[in-house]
């Protein structure tokens, strides 16, 4: 099982990446994950050693982030620490005292700059005590603590408490965008509903969402958000599904229609069953995907969380190095030791550590408001880098709703014929079997019908009327040893043989969707060269849409599992992204890079299948979420690289005593807020 809480005041994205190596090793802890971002720590566990592994989480916690708390409940809302905000008092009364040891002179003076300096620093030298105490030296406790100490030992005041004011209005402003950035996510996800009216007695009251229970009615005034999925009882409107589909074009709903969670009624009055709970509804998933993504981190947020364990170190090392080893020659130890203290100051890697995963987050979360669900930053990571893209046919590029072109019988009436079709079709859910019920026009008499049995990949057999009915493609009729008639109409041909004797076969056809052509070219601009179609359905019907849509592969007559070994010999090549239904190709969703469901809004299967959903099932969506991708692997480059390059231009600087504390702190906390200022832009 995997349990998920807020945490509060956890103050750096070090500090997360430190507990997160601590909660990982606990016994019998399968996974952990701590989201700076979010402030969010995720657990997985055998359920029967969850209320102990929890004591130990919380054990864990404290040792290695005493001033962190986990929020373990199961309802929780979003928590702030207010430790921040006493901080800017905390500089404001350092600058006083650093004013008046300014102006006054003797030990008087040096008193002032002590208070100055522990009233703006006291925090960050206990925590720095602590984890060196703790073992765990490295982090920008310990750096601001050693350089600001060692400015104040060598009889420079005001920069040792600057530098540590600087810091902490720094981290505060960090902290601010950061938290902004989290909000704006939040808007640009806010499909909550806030409640639902609830029909009792015929009056309407209003109650949380998830005090409703399936099968109950709801109220849904013009205006309001939808609360819950359900369908339509009386009633019409239109609904906005703009926060779920990122399309501003209503849709319209009548008596008997589905309507979703997290669209917005737009004018009627709805009277709407429920059909789902809130914990199962559309909104809710989408939420929780969206919260969720953050767990499933990209090879690029794996690098810098590494980068900072054993860079931090390292630069520690250089700084002693670099204090010991000149004066050696020159003497000038002072002058070494100052270079040494800036040095340690630029070293931070806050910038990197927070932009990155921050950029990642802000991209699912614009993505999400194009009505693009992407699971993760490493499916972010993958889209991005897309080789091949490969299509199901069916519901992915054509519209998935058949009817029957044709009919052709041998040595039987038509009518008969199709009468016998849509009995033996008359328990199927496949488009299929439904467009032959819709050809034959009447109501089914189920009592006729016996013995289902599913054939997959070939069709289905049927006792009807005590006759044993075969309805299926032409290698289901070559199993029974019938010779087929070949169809003259393009689409796709179901044959039917009744106790063994060919009766003739339907053709059905669908049509492709009005934006799949787009959405191919839109993949060829994208540089997406390898465009390959899989489907069940005759080679013919697959190779005049492949030709129409300008695929460059098209593979037909496939069985389920010949669609992951089609799939399979693609991959090891660059990421490959399979596009399904999310219904019946959830093997080869999974098996692919990057599984792409074209979901519909509310299809539970699609969202649990894929790693990326595209809600509206337009293909044309698919090029748009590459285009989001690789803008936002774009900016986490721009972050790494100009992150590391101010850093290590500054460090060099510093090292030749060109830099000082000043510009050391800007290359530090400036550096931090100019890469979390870029990382929000992956939410445009």
């Amino acid at each position: 099982m995997k349990k998920t809480w807020p945490i509060e005041n956890l103050d750096c994205p070090n500090c997360a990446a430190k507990l997160e190596c601590a909660l990982s090793s606990l016994e019998h802890v399968d996974a952990a994950n701590v989201n700076f971002v979010n402030k969010t720590v995720s657990i997985t566990v055998k359920e029967e050693v969850f209320a102990e592994v929890c004591q130990a989480v919380l054990a864990e916690t404290a040792r290695v982030e005493p001033e962190a708390r986990i929020i373990i409940e199961e309802e929780h809302g979003h928590h702030h620490g207010g430790a921040r905000p006493v901080v800017l008092y905390r500089v404001g009364a350092a600058a006083v005292l650093l004013a008046a040891g300014l102006l006054v002179k003797g030990w008087l003076g040096v008193v002032l700059f002590v208070l100055a300096y522990l009233a703006v620093g006291y925090d960050i030298l206990l925590a720095a005590v602590r984890n060196i105490g703790r073992g765990q030296i490295f982090d920008e406790n310990f750096l601001m603590a050693v350089a600001s100490l060692g400015a104040m030992l060598m009889g420079e005041y005001a920069e040792g408490i600057a530098v540590l004011a600087l810091y902490q209005v720094g981290e505060w402003f960090q902290e601010r965008a950061v938290d902004k950035s989290r909000a704006s996510i939040a808007a640009l996800m806010d499909i909550r509903p806030d409640y639902a009216n609830l029909l009792e007695n015929g009056q309407a009251v209003k109650v949380a969402p998830d005090a409703v229970q399936v099968g109950q009615t709801i109220l849904i005034r013009p205006g309001e958000k939808v609360p819950l999925d359900g369908v339509v009882m009386e009633g019409s409107s239109s609904l906005n599904t703009v926060a779920l589909t990122g399309e501003s074009l209503p849709r319209d709903v009548a008596e008997g229609d589905k309507v979703v969670s997290g669209s917005v009624n737009l004018s009627g009055l709805l009277t709407v069953q429920v059909t789902s709970a809130y914990g199962e509804s559309t909104v809710a998933k989408i939420l929780q995907l969206v919260e969720a993504s953050g767990e499933n981190k990209a090879k690029a947020e794996k690098f810098i969380t590494r980068f900072a364990r054993v860079y931090t170190p390292l630069v520690c090392l250089a700084a002693v190095l670099l204090a010991v080893i000149p004066p050696l020659f020159d003497g000038q130890w002072m002058m070494w030791l100052r270079r040494a203290l800036t040095f340690l100051v630029i070293s931070c890697p806050c910038a990197l550590v927070i932009s990155v995963p921050l950029t990642f987050f802000s991209g699912i979360g614009g993505a999400s408001r194009k009505g693009i669900l992407i699971k993760g930053a490493n499916y972010m990571e993958a889209l991005a880098g897309l080789k091949a893209v490969v299509f199901d046919k069916t519901g992915t590029l054509t519209q998935g709703s058949f009817s029957v072109t044709a009919v052709k019988p041998r040595g039987v009436a038509e009518a008969e014929l199709l009468e016998m079709a849509a009995l033996a079709e008359s328990h199927s859910s496949h488009p299929i079997g439904k467009s032959v019920i819709a050809a034959y026009g009447k109501a089914v008499d189920h009592s006729r019908v016996a013995d289902v049995t599913e054939l997959a990949g070939q069709g289905l057999s049927a006792l009807v009327d005590g006759r044993t009915v075969h309805v299926g493609n032409a290698k289901l009729m070559a199993g029974l040893g019938l010779t087929v008639d070949a169809a003259q109409e393009t689409g796709t041909v179901v044959h039917m043989a009744v106790d063994g004797t060919y009766w003739g076969h339907l053709v059905i056809d669908d049509e492709v969707k009005p934006t799949a052509a787009a959405a191919v070219q839109g993949l060829k601009e994208n540089g997406v060269s390898r465009l390959v179609m899989l489907t069940g359905d005759r080679q013919a019907v697959a190779q005049r849409i492949a030709d129409q849509l300008g695929l460059t592969e098209v593979h037909a007559e496939l069985l389920p599992e010949d669609k992951v070994h089609r799939l399979e010999a693609l991959l090891g090549n660059g990421p490959v992204a399979f596009v399904g239904d999310g219904i019946n190709d959830a093997p080869v969703l999974r098996r692919a890079d990057v599984g792409i469901a074209m979901g519909g809004m509310g299809s539970d299967a699609a969202i649990e299948a894929a790693d990326v959903v595209l809600m509206d099932d337009d293909p044309a969506k698919l090029p748009r979420a590459i285009g989001i991708a690789r803008k936002t692997m774009g900016i986490v480059r721009q972050n790494i690289a100009f992150a590391l390059g101010i850093k290590l231009a500054v460090m060099l600087m510093g090292a030749l005593g060109v830099a000082n504390m000043w510009i050391a702190v800007f290359a530090d906390v400036g550096v931090a807020m100019l890469a979390i200022l870029n990382a929000m832009r992956a939410m445009k």
